[in-house]
Order: structure tokens, then sequence, then C-alpha cells
């Protein structure tokens, strides 16, 4: 059996993976940022991201929840960069749900006063909870994403099966 006719090991390339899957985190999970917004699920306008570039009056209109949109979007692209390039070996669900509560941990604790103008527990225990919530699930699903991509046993399987 010559080289050539062996099956080829597809390679899924990190930066472009990240990139995309960033993309859908942010669109999903922003998307569900919004609606438990509209809902009152949380008091957190979804522009929070942008609290330190723009004008607190302005991200309350339709434009602003639009940019904060935008930038949860361009945060989950980030955030897949990071733990794609880093973590992405990791098995199963924890790793991600772990670093979406780093991610709340950083944006709800550490910079608190940047980004909500206010300490996180002065918030409704509702809208602390919903965030962190958010947040978690936001993390499992680039997490195990990521997971599933890198570590998933059954490609290579069928790949030994062809040989």
């Amino acid at each position: 059996m010559s080289s050539s006719s062996k099956p080829k090991s597809v390679q899924t390339n990190p930066f472009y993976f990240s990139i995309e899957l960033g993309y859908f985190a942010g669109l999903i999970w922003g998307g569900l940022h919004w609606l438990m917004y509209v809902l009152h699920f949380t008091k957190v306008i979804p522009g929070f991201l942008a609290e330190p570039f723009f004008k607190h009056e302005f991200l309350l209109t339709p434009a602003g929840y639009l940019l904060g949109y935008l930038c949860f979007i361009v945060l989950s692209v980030l955030a897949s960069l990071i733990y794609v390039f880093i973590l992405r070996k990791l098995n199963g669900p924890w790793p991600g749900m772990i670093y979406g509560v780093l991610w709340w941990s950083v944006l709800f604790l550490a910079c608190s006063r940047l980004f909500l103008l206010q300490p996180p527990f002065k918030l409704p225990w509702d809208t602390v909870i919903s965030e962190f919530c958010l947040f978690l699930l936001w993390g499992l699903f680039i997490g195990y994403t990521a997971a599933i991509e890198y570590t998933d046993e059954r490609k290579r399987e069928q790949q030994t099966k062809l040989a």
C-alpha cells in the first residue's frame, strides 16, 4: 500500500477555529444576555462592556444595545482565542465552566467599577446570579466546544479503521 492511499489527518486551524467559536459564542450568549435584560432577569445593560468608552445614556439607547452586543462578540472572540491556544487539550466540561467563572470574576469583581460603575453585590441578587450563570454557560460553550474539536477520539478511530 503506497503512502498516498492513506487517509490524510485533517488538522483544525486553531486561529480560524477560535475566531469562529468566539463569534458564535458571542452571538448566542450575547443575545441571551440581551434577552435577559429585556425580560428583567438582570439589571446589567447589554452595553456594560462599552461603559468605559461611551456615555451611559448612549448605552441605554437601541444603538447602545447593539454596540454592547458587538462588544460581547469581541470579548467572546478574545476569550476563545485565549482558551483555544492555551487550554484546548483539556477534556470535559469543567475547564470551560471554570474559565467562564474566571471571566465573570474578572469583569464583575475585579473590574466592577470600570464596567458596572458599582460593586457587583450592590446589584440585586437575581442579577448577580443571572450574570454568573450566563458566564458559566458561556465558558462551558467555549471550553467544551474546543475540547470536542481537539480531543475527540472518534475522528482518530475512523482514520485507523480505514488504514
